[in-house]
C-alpha cells in the first residue's frame, strides 16, 4: 500500500475498504438535464457499485459490481438481474491496494459470452474469467495475485483479450480461448505514481489506448503488424483521476470518467478537453462508460460520495 496518498486517492481506498463516509452534497438526486437520463437508480446496501460495463444488442447493458462479486443485467427499464456471483477468496487474501476482492471491466462477443476481471490477492482466483450463456463462471487465464486486473478490451479480429493492471503498470493479452498471459506491454507511462496507473482500456485504430488514473493521461500502443506493442503515445493529459473513457464514433474523439470530481469530458483528437457533464446531471463518482450510436451509458460507483450509485444515458454531441 502506499505511503502516501492524496486527498483524492485516500477517499477512494478507504471507499474500496468500506469505510462509514460521510455523506458529500450532491445533486445526483435532483432532475438530470434535458439530454441525460437516468436508466436506474443501484442499491447501494446490496453493493451495487458498478464498476465496468458493456451494452448488449436489446438495449440492456451489463455491470460489473466492483466489491459485491456480482455480474448483473440492468434493463433498458432499470430492473437489475444478478446474473453470477465470483467465489469468496480464501481467509486472509488481501487485494493489492484495495484490499478487497475486486471485479473490474468486462466485455461481451456476439455469441453472448461475458469475459472479466476479478482480483482477490489470491492466486487461485484472480484473472480474467468467463461466463456463457446459462452456465456458471470459469477463470480462463491465472494474473499475478500481487497485480490489480482493471480494464479490460476486446479486439474481435485478432480473438484477442487486453488487460490493463493497475498495480503493475502493464498491459497483459490473453487468447479469447483462454491460456497462459503474455505481458503485452509495460512502459513508465503505465506505471502508478501513488495510487494506480493503467485503468481503463480500449481498441482503436489499429492501437490498444489505455488511460492512466494517476498520471491523468490518455495513451496509445500502435500494434504492429507482428502484433507486437509499437512506442507509447501520450495523446491527452491533464485529466487526473480519469477512470474508463470511451470513443464517440467520431475519429479518436473519445469521452472520459473522472472519477473523483464526478464530470465527463469530451477530448478532442489533439488531446483538448472540456467537461460535458457534472455531479448537477447525475454523476457519483463515474467509473466507466459504453457507447452506442448517440447515447453513451455511464456507470457511477459512488465510491467517495457513497450516495447514489447509478446508470445514466447522456445524448451525444461530439461538435460542442
Amino acid at each position: 500500500m502506499p505511503k502516501l496518498l492524496s486527498k483524492t486517492h485516500t477517499g477512494l481506498l478507504a471507499s474500496a475498504l468500506a469505510a462509514v463516509l460521510a455523506l458529500t452534497p450532491t445533486a445526483a438526486n435532483a432532475a438530470p438535464g434535458a439530454d441525460v437520463r437516468f436508466v436506474a437508480h443501484l442499491d447501494i446496501a446490496a453493493g451495487q457499485r458498478p464498476e465496468n460495463i458493456t451494452l448488449e444488442p436489446g438495449g440492456s447493458a451489463v455491470v460489473t459490481f466492483a466489491f459485491s462479486r456480482q455480474i448483473a443485467r440492468i434493463s433498458p427499464t432499470g430492473e437489475v438481474r444478478i446474473l453470477a456471483t465470483l467465489p469468496q477468496p480464501p481467509a486472509g487474501s488481501t487485494t493489492p491496494v484495495l484490499s478487497s476482492p475486486f471485479l473490474g471491466g468486462i466485455v461481451r462477443t456476439h455469441d453472448e459470452t461475458l469475459y472479466f476481471l476479478y482480483a482477490t490477492g489470491s492466486s487461485d482466483l484472480t484473472g480474467l474469467w468467463r461466463l456463457r450463456p446459462g452456465g456458471t463462471p470459469q477463470r480462463i487465464a491465472a494474473l499475478p495475485a500481487d497485480g490489480l486486473p482493471n480494464g479490460l478490451a476486446l479486439d474481435q479480429h485478432g480473438h484477442q483479450l487486453y488487460i490493463a493492471d493497475s498495480v503493475l503498470g502493464t498491459v497483459w493479452r490473453v487468447p479469447v480461448g483462454g491460456g497462459t498471459p503474455t505481458r503485452w506491454a509495460a512502459a513508465p507511462e503505465l506505471a502508478a505514481d501513488g495510487f494506480l496507473g493503467a485503468n481503463g482500456i480500449k481498441i482503436h485504430r489499429g492501437a490498444v489506448w489505455v488511460s492512466n488514473l494517476d498520471k491523468g493521461t490518455v495513451l496509445r500502443i500502435p500494434v504492429t503488424r507482428h502484433g507486437d506493442a509499437g512506442p507509447v503515445q501520450t495523446r491527452a493529459s491533464g485529466l487526473v483521476d480519469i477512470d474508463d473513457f470511451a470513443f464517440t464514433g467520431h475519429g479518436d474523439t473519445l469521452l472520459a470518467a473522472i472519477n473523483a470530481d464526478n464530470e465527463i469530458a469530451l477530448v478532442k483528437p489533439g488531446g483538448q478537453h472540456k467537461v460535458v457533464l457534472t455531479g448537477a446531471d447525475g454523476l457519483e463518482n463515474p467509473t466507466s462508460l459504453a457507447v452506442r450510436g448517440t447515447t453513451a451509458y455511464i456507470a457511477s460507483g459512488a465510491y467517495v460520495t457513497d450516495n447514489d450509485p447509478n446508470l445514466l444515458a447522456a445524448r451525444i454531441n461530439p461538435g460542442r
